[in-house]
This record gives structure tokens, sequence and C-alpha cells, in this order.
């Protein structure tokens, strides 16, 4: 069995500052995860959000200047949020920022409450995906357009005339695409024609493999080799040293143990968590996203690092 690669995922749209962030950025470098993630919300799902939300890619800039080995990404930009041209300009600024640590995460968006809060069209789900595909085709353009050439694009929904392409991302071609979900066509497809990572976030293991198939098959259509796609998947962690310490974790999340037990393979004892994980790293996870919610808990990233990912190695 080939090494899991561990990454730190956060949802800090819940609520916490760029400190805390820092904080669980720089336990996961230290503690040796190969990259710390962030959610793109600007609206909490639950509680009062406070202080209020930070943005991901003004965060991920200034992370990029006080961490140094740990990869940067977001899972995952919303395309609603954002115009490809700024974005690009954005994601290959903070690539070049972090000497070439960035990964690229994008999605549709999906939260109708954060765009009606901060005044962002919404669209229905079609066009959400029909923005999403332009902007790719935008973005993957811009970055590879040859510097002292132009881009221009016509589409649907945007249009660009003798842009300069500038700047260019650290990493070429351009920073790791991640593409996710779980949809049957659309987003197999994506996935197959630009991303470096699909990731199926908070799903069973049927599923998942249900979704893995999928996107294999677009894969091999796209006439691309087998293993140059990455597959991930993102589980809810709370991990203790007996039933107490992850009870206790739990309730500072405010869930259920049981509950969390029944749908992640990232909850309890270290020996029992490397036994749920073993079938999905069977079904192709190669890669897994700790969704950490309590973002004060450090000794909680560091307790996973040093009692669980060894044994997966």
């Amino acid at each position: 069995m080939d090494a899991v690669d561990f990454r730190i995922f956060v949802e800090p749209q819940q609520g916490a500052s760029y400190a805390d962030q820092l904080a669980v950025a720089l336990i996961a470098e230290s503690t040796g995860y190969s990259a710390f993630f962030r959610s793109d919300h600007y609206v909490a799902m639950a509680g009062d959000g406070l202080p209020g939300p930070t943005d991901s890619w003004v965060t991920l800039a200034g992370l990029a200047r006080e961490t140094t080995s740990i990869r940067l990404g977001t899972m995952v930009t919303s395309a609603t949020f954002r115009h490809p041209g700024p974005l690009a300009i954005s994601v290959a600024q903070v690539d070049e920022m972090s000497n070439g640590r960035v990964e690229f995460g994008i999605g549709a968006g999906w939260f109708e409450a954060e765009h009606l809060a901060y005044a962002i069209p919404f669209p229905p789900l079609g066009e959400r995906f029909d923005r999403l595909t332009e902007q790719l085709e935008i973005l993957t353009g811009l970055w590879t357009t040859p510097v002292g050439e132009t881009f221009d694009y016509t589409g649907t929904h945007y249009s660009i005339a003798q842009s300069p392409a500038l700047p260019k991302p650290a990493q070429p071609p351009h920073p790791p695409i991640i593409i996710g979900g779980g949809g049957a066509k659309r987003t197999p497809a994506l996935a197959a024609k630009y991303a470096a990572e699909f990731n199926i976030p908070f799903v069973p293991l049927e599923t998942l493999t249900t979704q893995y198939a999928r996107v294999a098959a677009a894969v091999e259509k796209q006439g691309r080799e087998k293993d140059s796609l990455t597959y991930s998947a993102a589980f809810v962690v709370c991990a203790g040293r007996d039933d107490d310490d992850v009870s206790r974790r739990a309730a500072a999340i405010g869930r259920e143990v049981d509950e969390l037990r029944a749908n992640s393979p990232a909850v309890g004892t270290p020996s029992e968590i490397v036994d749920k994980l073993g079938p999905f790293i069977e079904a192709g996870v190669e890669r897994v996203y700790l969704q950490v919610l309590d973002m004060s808990d450090l000794d909680h990233v560091a307790f996973f690092a040093e009692r669980v990912i060894p044994q997966l190695r």
C-alpha cells in the first residue's frame, strides 16, 4: 500500500480570525502534514460566525509569507465569487508569494445565503456549472499563454480581448487544479479535462467508490493516463487517546460521538481510525483532507500526526 497523504482543512466562516488560521497552518507544517486548505465561504452554516468571515485568497497570501514548506489551497474557491481574470491574477500572485506552493480547488458555488448576504449574483445551477466551465477555460488559458503573447476568449458568460495574460504562476504550467463533488456527468468530465486531483467530501464508501469509477472512466475517455489524477476524500476528524478523549472533542464541536463515528472514518482512537480508513484506502483514496472544526485545539492536529499517520505509512 502506498503512503496516504494527509492534509488539514478548516472552515473559517464558522468563526476564526487570521491568527487562528495561522496557528493551525503552523502546527500542521511543523507536524508533517503536506498541506493546509481552507474553505471559501462568507457566511457561517451554524452559530454566529464571530468574528466574521475572512477572504480565502487574502488569507492564503498572508500564510504564503508566514509558512515555508506546507502547500496551501482552497477546498474550494467558488466560481460565483470572482471574475475569472482577477481570480487568475490572485492565484498566480499567491503562488509566486509562496514560491510555488499553491493548489487551486474550484467549484460552482452552492450556498445561496452567502450570496444574498454580500451582493453576489447566484444564478441557477446549470448556469453556475456553465460559468465554472468557462472559468476553467479562461484560467488555464491565461496561465499557459506564452509570455509576450495575448489571450482572447469568447464565451456565453465571459469574453476576453487582448489580455497580456500576466502574471504567470510560479508553478508551470499552473498550480494543480482540484475539482470535486458527486455530480454524475459534468463533474467527472471537468475533472478529467482540467484537474490534477479529484476530491469527494463527506460521503460513505459506496458513494465514493461509485464516483471514483465515473471519474476514472472520464479520465480514460479524455485520453489521460490512469495515474495522472490523484484521488482524494475529506472527512471530519475527531481523534483521541480513548473514548473520553473522543467524546470531549466531539462535544467541543457540538456533535454526538455516535453520529460522528457513523459518518466519518477519521473518528475514534488511533487504531479504530486506521481500521476504518483501510477500506477507503483500498477503494483508491490516495489523499485525505481532515476537516478540523475546533481550530483552537492544536493538540488535536499534532495528536493525529503523531499517533495515526505513522500507522498508515
